[in-house]
């Protein structure tokens, strides 16, 4: 894509980046509250009591997930000014640039570029050292909530806020499929941590439910730590003998702790039958 010469106002590239990049974390923070949020209030009218007695958990749930909307901001700022200044990236507006049954096919090539790297970046951070850092942040949040999606430490966020902007050195795709894309990771990243299925039940129990991760799915990594590791499908996980199929919700809120999660690799209450080994995980 040529870039785009001349503006009416200059700005110092530095100045544009930096702004570009606060502006992605404003996008990034703002989806995170209207999604997250979204989907709190669904839950509320859906499972009404569901999230009682986790306020202190959501509100720093909500922290880490506005300090990881910073970090994501940066690398998307930067590829952003890049596209629109520079001619950078394999991003296209002209849908007629490549054959129209590309638009779906590079939605779907997005979604397994990025499963793939979500596995083993997530698989690795369930090794001891990374999680004690890390990714015990993340599973402090026991049982999750909608809020959980994003809460994760600076660590981890960046490992997650790189993996869409290199695609798209990489992939080419339109504008409007980027757009798919990014909704559909907000979604899954939301709706997979909200402790109820809100999609139909022949998308987790029937033949397509065998390969598409939702909340049944991801409840059980929550629950037993070392297994489904995946973010949108079961194929890594089924591949590399570490899927355990779909969580039981009314179990899961049976057993839920009193107790409160420990970042320091053991988790109080149910969770401290393995205590760090589990946590941790056991492919480590």
């Amino acid at each position: 894509m040529p870039a785009v010469q001349g503006t009416a106002l200059s700005v110092p590239p530095l100045l544009a980046i930096l702004l570009s990049a606060l502006a992605m974390s404003a996008i990034v923070g703002g989806r995170y509250l209207l999604a997250s949020g979204g989907f709190a209030l669904a839950t509320r009218f859906r499972h009404p009591g569901l999230y009682r007695g986790l306020d202190a958990q959501v509100r720093r749930e909500i922290a880490w997930s506005l300090a990881s909307a910073a970090i994501y901001g940066i690398p998307a700022g930067v590829v952003a000014w890049g596209w629109a200044t520079q001619g950078w990236t394999l991003i296209y507006r002209d849908v007629h640039l490549y054959p129209l049954w590309y638009l779906p096919v590079s939605v779907l090539l997005y979604m397994m570029a990025h499963d793939t790297w979500f596995y083993w970046t997530h698989r690795w951070m369930h090794r001891p050292r990374p999680f004690r850092l890390a990714h015990a942040v993340h599973h402090a949040s026991r049982p999750p909530t909608a809020w959980a999606a994003m809460a994760f430490h600076p660590i981890e966020a960046l490992t997650g806020a790189v993996a869409i902007p290199l695609l798209v050195f990489v992939i080419p795709i339109h504008v409007a499929m980027l757009g798919v894309v990014l909704a559909t990771m907000t979604v899954m990243g939301v709706t997979n941590h909200m402790g109820w299925e809100i999609f139909p039940r022949f998308m987790w129990r029937g033949p397509l439910g065998d390969w598409l991760i939702t909340a049944s799915h991801h409840q059980r990594h929550h629950e037993q730590y070392g297994c489904n590791y995946g973010l949108y499908f079961r194929f890594w996980d089924r591949l590399c003998g570490t899927d355990r199929g779909v969580g039981d919700f009314t179990k899961a809120r049976a057993r839920r702790p009193c107790g409160a999660a420990r970042l320091d690799g053991g988790v109080a209450g149910d969770a401290g039958r393995g205590g760090a080994r589990v946590a941790a995980g056991r492919d480590a």
